[in-house]
């Protein structure tokens, strides 16, 4: 080590480890504070001066800061993942950090504000992994109707949100999907339910998956709601996925998808106007449909990995360039 290097050393050890301000090393050095100022720069430049950073949840910084610049969110909570790892473990960690952005957003909300809950693999992860706070007692209401067939059900979903934070659980009592529009207008009739729907659009904040029109992974067609052939003729009018139970296309655009106006629950254009939306969701599969959630607006935090991040940007350079 040359005369330089020992001094940038010393004055990086002093400022970093002993906690000396910039004035205190310049009287001992006999220089000017803009002279520590310009050494301290010198020794980051030269690589004197390493960080190491331990996050208890990898994260993938660089990309969060360029979804979140390309689509104009709040935020998004990106997981470093590696292509080799299993599907349960990606799901859980992504799950972790959003339960982790969910507790900081939670302790800023205002007495008296309610929680509004969806469904989804991603959805179910996270309220797994939200420890309990019975004391900030916020009320958590369904954001669609239930399924009745599946572990990620909304209803059990806001249960457990409602159980963790203290507060009440305020059902949606009106399935998810029904068999015709004037059949959706009957519940839409009962005070009970239109008070549900009254409280899921006036939340502060909304936990909700992006569910996929692929068959491999379709909420709708493991709960048994639509089949194969449901399925096929989505994709033919152009949706690429859902959210709170409302298909969408690649631009977020619900035109022509008769199929919604059998959804009972929050519209997307809801969405749209609470507050924070919080999405969870993650795979190759769903990276059309996360990519028409983020152009329709229906969300300003994104919770996902690296590799279907990737995958999502990827999709929208190549609809852009075409």
């Amino acid at each position: 080590m040359n005369e330089r290097d020992d001094l940038l050393a010393m004055v990086a050890t002093l400022y970093y480890k002993l906690h000396q301000g910039q004035a205190e090393i310049a009287q001992r050095l006999g220089v000017s504070t803009s002279k520590v100022s310009r050494l301290l720069k010198e020794a980051w430049e030269r690589g004197v001066i390493e960080v190491q950073i331990k996050t208890p949840i990898p994260r993938d910084f660089a990309l969060e800061t360029q979804v979140v610049a390309r689509f104009a969110l709040t935020d998004a909570l990106i997981l470093d993942a590696k292509p080799d790892h299993d599907e349960a473990s990606l799901v859980a960690s992504v799950g972790q950090l959003a339960a982790i952005y969910l507790q900081r957003i939670i302790l800023e909300l205002p007495d008296g504000a309610t929680i509004g809950v969806a469904w989804g693999t991603g959805v179910h992860a996270t309220v797994s992994a939200l420890p309990n706070n019975p004391g900030r007692q916020i009320d958590v209401v369904q954001l669609m109707g239930g399924v009745g067939a599946l572990v990620v059900d909304g209803p059990d979903l806001a249960r457990m949100v409602a159980a963790r934070l203290g507060g009440r659980h305020y059902d949606l009592h009106a399935p998810v999907l029904v068999e015709r529009p004037e059949v959706r207008e009957l519940f839409l009739a009962e005070p009970a339910v239109r008070e549900g729907i009254r409280r899921a659009r006036s939340v502060q904040l909304a936990i909700t998956g992006i569910g996929s029109l692929d068959e491999r992974d379709s909420s709708f067609l493991r709960a048994g709601l639509l089949t194969r052939t449901d399925l096929s003729t989505l994709r033919s009018l152009g949706a690429v996925g859902e959210m709170a139970g409302r298909f969408y296309d690649v631009r977020g655009q619900t035109a022509d998808i008769e199929l919604n106006r059998r959804v009972i629950g929050v519209e997307l254009e809801d969405l749209r106007r609470i507050p924070s939306v919080i999405a969870v969701a993650r795979g190759l599969t769903k990276a059309p449909a996360i990519l028409g959630a983020l152009r329709g607006g229906y969300l300003n935090v994104l919770a996902t990995d690296a590799i279907t991040a990737r995958a999502v940007l990827a999709l929208a350079d190549e609809e852009t360039e075409g």
